[in-house]
This record gives C-alpha cells, structure tokens and sequence, in this order.
C-alpha cells in the first residue's frame, strides 16, 4: 500500500494512482479525515515500490503481507482508528460496533401472505432486517428451490413481495443471490446482496454483485479456513465495496460418531475475525446447529463471542415450512432471544468498560 502524507496533493495522489494503472494494476483509493492511502490490486510484483517511495507526497509504499489487504487491520490504521469497526448503513439499520442487528424471516419465501405475516410478527419481537429465500440452493435436485426455481416470474414475483413486506414494516431486505444472471433482478428489490456459503468461492460472483454499490452479505462456507473467508472477502472490496458483511455459519463436523448438530458453529471466528479486520461480523445459529431448541443458547454465546448480530429463521408455524422447519424459531421465541442477546450485550459492554 502507498501510504500519503498529510499534506500531499491531489496532483500527488494522481501521480500515484496512474503509476498503478500503468503496471497493469488498479488502484483502490481510501480517503480519510487526515490521510489517503491507495492500495494496489493485482500482480504486486509488477509494481517498482522504490520508485513509489520517491514520489513527491508519499510518506510509504509498504507491503501488507496477508492476502487480504484491502479489508485488513494494517490497511485500515492509516485512515482510522486502529480499534475501530466499520458500520455499514442499511436504511436505518447501522450495523457494527453497536447494539446486536438481527436479520429475521423464513428460509424461504412461499407466498405473499407467508412473507407478510412473519415480516409482522419478526418485526414486533424486535428484529431488524428481514431475510427470505427466493433461490433455495439444495443438496437434491428433488427438494424445493424456491420461488426463484419457477423461473425469472415466479423469482421477481416473490422478490415483491419480499420487499412489499420489508417496506410495509419498515424493514431492510436481505436475499442469498445464486448465480451471475440474477444480479440484477435481486439489485433491484433487496437493501443486502446475499453470498451464500456455497457460492463463497465464486470470484465472478463476488466481483459482480459487489459492482452493484449495494451491503454484501458474505457466508463462510462450511468447509472454508478463515483465512479462506478472509481472502474471498477481498474480491468485494477490490471492486471498492467496503460495505461488507461477514457471517459464520458453522463449518463440517470433524469425527466420527453420531452427528448431533448440523453444522459446527465456530465462535472462536468471530473474535479472531474482528482482531484481523475493521469489518463486523454475524453469525447464523440455524444453519450453525440445524436444531431450534439450541438456538437461544448459541445466540447468546455468539453475542458474548463479539458478533455484531445474528441471522435466525423465523417462522409462525416451522413445522409447516417446505425449507428447513426444524431449524426455525417462531416469533415468540425470537423475542425472548432478542431480549436475552440485547442483557448480554449491554453486561458486556460494562464489563469491557470496567476492565479498561
């Protein structure tokens, strides 16, 4: 990265930047209150940092030795405060460095009264953004894949709803996008753009969805490394998309023996994320243990973890979901989590205080 001075120019920064292009590398720019920090993409080696260090305005050009520059700690304490956290705003919702944001809903949407009536209920038992799936991505070609799978009417048909209901209760909108060809049609209807734990890995994807300008919501994907999640995340904010979301969702059990959660929820993520990058994280008990009676408690573990926020499905009746019931909570449920997450947030946030 080319760390500016204080008091360089913009004929300095400019000189910069058209050096980096002209190695056949892009150029992300951060601008902060006292500092401007450009940070090259691309084939590094390509790059003469010596020259770099000589240009008038430059303070240093120094390589940031993880893979994921752009969104790591050593990027962000040239433009800010070393402790602090990215808050992406969606609507009225700010989420990072604050009170726990709960994304709410159905794993997927099944009808408009369906959509409407959970947004209602998830709403008054105090979450914040709603969730719905319009593309189910499904182990069996013989499972129910969402609206979404009707083809682009029934997906943009569903998506109206989805967001009729977020604007009828004056919450955000968040969906998982499956595949290139429906960037757009999801842009035009949701607040989050929504990577799934399958697509993680998908460079085109990322890049394409992180062009709309839109929050990304990225889930690690179960057989991911965090520095996996880490390094995928940096083809979001390479496309100058910092607005980006991590969520732990739990990652394959090890051993064998009989499976007693779905997944195995990785809370040590949470801390070791915040401490590598300024990005605030999530994380979604449902998909982390497939099991609604343990959702309260790993809710409230993920909170005192450090997580930002959690992702629970929701429904009024789960045992007539087509998508995954058994790992739903109904709104009543929700409301007792939300309450429990908002105590341990507040006694941690004393505690934190009482200690420093």
């Amino acid at each position: 990265m080319i760390i500016m001075k204080t008091d360089a120019t913009e004929e300095d920064i400019s000189r910069v930047i058209a050096i980096v292009e002209e190695s056949g590398l892009r150029a992300s720019v951060i601008r902060g209150e006292y500092q401007t920090v450009v940070g090259p993409v691309g084939d590094e080696r390509l790059l003469d940092f010596d020259r770099l260090a000589t240009l008038s305005g430059v303070k240093e050009a120094a390589r940031v030795e993880a893979p994921y520059k752009l969104i790591s700690r050593e990027y962000a304490r040239f433009f800010g405060e070393p402790g602090a956290h990215r808050t992406v705003v969606i609507g009225d919702v700010r989420l990072g460095n604050g009170e726990p944001v709960i994304i709410a809903g159905p794993c997927a949407v099944e009808s408009r009264q369906q959509i409407m009536r959970i947004a209602e209920e998830s709403k008054r038992a105090g979450a914040h953004i709603l969730r719905g799936g319009i593309f189910k991505p499904r182990s069996s070609v013989h499972a129910f894949q969402g609206m979404g799978s009707s083809g682009l009417a029934g997906a943009e048909e569903a998506l109206t709803w989805l967001k009729e209901a977020g604007d009828a209760f004056d919450m955000p909108v968040v969906t998982e996008v499956r595949g290139e060809s429906m960037v757009d049609l999801v842009a035009k209807y949701v607040d989050i753009m929504h990577i799934g734990a399958r697509n993680m890995y998908d460079q085109d994807l990322l890049a394409e969805v992180a062009r709309k300008g839109k929050p990304v919501l990225l889930k690690r994907h179960f057989g991911a490394s965090i520095e996996e999640l880490l390094s995928f995340s940096e083809y979001v904010a390479a496309e100058g998309n910092k607005d980006l979301i991590l969520c732990e969702r739990g990652i394959v059990p090890v051993g064998k023996g009989k499976s007693y959660t779905r997944y195995t929820l990785d809370l040590s993520a949470v801390p070791v994320i915040h401490n590598e990058t300024y990005l605030p994280v999530l994380v979604d008990p449902s998909h982390g243990t497939g099991r609604r009676d343990l959702i309260f408690d790993m809710s409230c573990a993920s909170i005192a973890a450090g997580a930002d926020g959690l992702m629970i499905e929701t429904h009024y009746n789960p045992a007539e979901a087509l998508v995954d019931g058994p790992q739903m909570v109904t709104p009543d449920e929700l409301a007792e989590i939300i309450e429990a997450c908002r105590t341990l947030h507040a006694l941690k946030q004393k505690a934190r205080r009482t200690a420093w």
